[in-house]
């Protein structure tokens, strides 16, 4: 039968819980106990007989003549019910028994009464005295046992992914106590949370193109932000606070692949009077706490690499590793010779190169190879206009980026806080962007304006859900919830 087909047969089992009285979607539910805590009390209930009332959805059906067997869901865990046409009362010269019969599917969500039991099997179970509709289904779910086998469909209809999956349920489950582990290490450390507009005039804080909209009340277009409001946080340790974080969507107008979304969570934190050297011991401690609680292990395969986040972190200097490789000094090197680097690594690029983007092409080649974890610095001072430059070498700035199976997982640096150095290279990013580059970062009239009030040495840091996906080991749009997908129609 097509699926329009199955969902007419339903239909006409909704006319007939019309017919015998029984709304199909009633306003309230009458339970008075969870699977889990039904199941957790079961040798009580039964030694008491006392009745009471489960619901959820049913997921299987199985049985026949005088006595039926079905599985209940309600998200806490399964009970079993059995219904025994003669232990089961009648609705208005209706028998029950018959009524689930000929109009209950799997899908359904029911609510049932009764006493507690055990099969002649020894299954925990619930003698079913009386039943009532919650919920009717009109579309037929897939079985438990195939499941959703084809990709695209698994992520449109992600509900039904997630019921019928248990192990992409539990991921989601990991996925909450991933933020929540975040946030508990956040807090008990002190930082304030805060949150800091979505929509901005100026999108500032990342090399990223923002998506654009327009403000109706004010008349204005607007930025989706493209950082989880770095340049916002900064203001507040120009403010007073010492410690902040938010953990927030952000949005990036880019191409996706297996680690790039275009919307998706990320964790931003600042201290005052702290810098990237003290930040590695802070950056070190949060992924190791994140992979105890969530996981509670250290040890992690992903993407072909074995990476164990109890070892000691290795630091590894940017500039030494691209002259090993390519045998160019990425602080010196032309424009021309690092676009010739490129070309012959046979490196494939979808856009224009100017020197910062030909270099970050051949840094992103050769992470591949690093399982890490791993902290990188000596980044040179131009891929970089918001870190403050090193003091014991200014063509490079204070940063730190977690690497971890060959890719990028977190960014942190000692942040730039001299108004007219910041001043200068958003005047630099400026001429990249007039010259075609739509990454670049914009002058930020207002937040240089801000820093000249004065603004604490201070450390910051990034890291966005993208960790989550590597520890997990598949990528990206699978660990989202509701992946962004193309309409079919």
């Amino acid at each position: 039968m097509s699926e329009q087909d199955l969902r007419d047969e339903r239909l006409k089992k909704l006319a007939l819980l019309k017919a015998a009285g029984m709304e199909a979607y009633p306003a309230q539910a009458a339970r008075d106990t969870s699977n889990a805590d039904f199941l957790a009390q079961f040798v009580d209930r039964e030694s008491s007989g006392r009745s009471c009332t489960l619901a959820g959805r049913v997921m299987s059906l199985r049985g026949q003549g005088g006595i039926i067997f079905g599985d209940l869901f309600d998200g806490t865990g399964r009970t079993q019910i059995v219904l025994q046409q003669n232990e089961m009362i009648d609705l208005r010269n209706q028998s029950l028994f018959d009524l689930f019969v000929n109009a209950v599917d799997v899908g359904d969500f029911i609510e049932a009464t009764g006493v507690a039991f055990k099969t002649q099997r020894g299954q925990q179970s619930l003698k079913v005295a009386a039943w009532r509709m919650l919920a009717k289904s009109l579309l037929p779910m897939p079985t438990e046992h195939f499941g959703i086998k084809d990709e695209e469909l698994r992520l449109r209809e992600r509900y039904l992914d997630i019921l019928l999956n248990p192990e992409t349920r539990a991921m989601f489950e990991r996925r909450a106590r991933f933020w929540f582990e975040v946030r508990a290490f956040m807090i008990t450390r002190g930082f304030l949370e805060v949150e800091t507009p979505i929509l901005e005039t100026s999108p500032g804080g990342a090399d990223a193109r923002p998506f654009i909209t327009h403000h109706n009340a004010l008349d204005i277009d607007v930025y989706l932000r493209i950082s989880a409001g770095e340049l916002w946080q900064k203001k507040l340790l120009i403010a007073g606070f010492p410690k902040v974080f938010e953990i927030g969507r952000i949005f990036r107008n880019e191409g996706q692949s297996r680690e790039h979304l275009q919307d998706y969570t990320q964790l931003e934190s600042y201290e005052a009077f702290s810098d990237v050297e003290k930040g590695m011991q802070f950056v070190q401690e949060l992924y190791r706490h994140i992979v105890k609680e969530v996981y509670g292990k250290y040890t992690f395969e992903i993407n072909g690499h074995t990476v164990d986040f109890a070892e000691e972190w290795p630091v590894i200097d940017f500039g030494d590793l691209i002259k090993a490789k390519f045998g160019i000094d990425p602080l010196s090197c032309s424009e021309k010779d690092v676009i010739q680097a490129v070309r012959d690594a046979q490196i494939q690029v979808g856009e224009e190169l100017n020197r910062p983007r030909a270099i970050d092409h051949l840094w992103k080649s050769l992470r591949k190879g690093i399982s890490g974890p791993a902290f990188l610095v000596g980044i040179p001072t131009y891929l970089e206009p918001l870190a403050k430059r090193s003091s014991k070498n200014p063509d490079t700035v204070e940063r730190l980026q977690v690497i971890l199976a060959g890719s990028e997982m977190g960014k942190g640096y000692s942040e730039l806080n001299d108004p007219q150095d910041q001043r200068a290279r958003f005047e630099e990013q400026q001429k990249m962007r007039d010259a075609g580059d739509d990454e670049a970062q914009r002058l930020d009239e207002e937040y240089v304006r801000a820093m000249e009030y004065g603004m604490p040495p201070a450390f910051g840091f990034g890291v966005s859900e993208r960790l989550f996906a590597f520890l997990e080991n598949k990528p990206a749009h699978e660990t989202q919830l509701f992946p962004l997908l193309r309409p079919k129609q």
